[in-house]
């Protein structure tokens, strides 16, 4: 399965984002910065990476809902489950 190509462009802004904050996170640590200010920027690294990681469980669970294995079987909802709960 692969990030269905609506998602990708979203998904991959998300993930520079976040790149690029924790990039910023990493030199305020070593600037001394306050720990609020850490913080703050840190939540923002995280909020970029829930986002990004939700547009990629939410094409792969339609993805797996709507294929087939190769005996043309859709994956049941116990897979699916699974699957969703690997992510925890």
């Amino acid at each position: 399965m692969q990030v269905d190509e609506e998602a990708v462009g979203a998904v991959l802004n998300r993930l520079r984002r976040a790149q690029g904050q924790l990039a910023g996170v990493i030199a305020m640590i070593e600037a001394g910065r306050d720990c609020k200010d850490v913080v703050t920027q840190l939540a923002a690294v995280s909020r970029a990476l829930d986002r990004a990681g939700f547009k990629i469980v939410a094409s792969g669970m339609r993805q797996c809902m709507a294929a087939a294995d190769e005996d043309g079987v859709p994956m049941s909802e116990a897979e699916l489950e699974k699957l969703f709960l690997a992510l925890a």
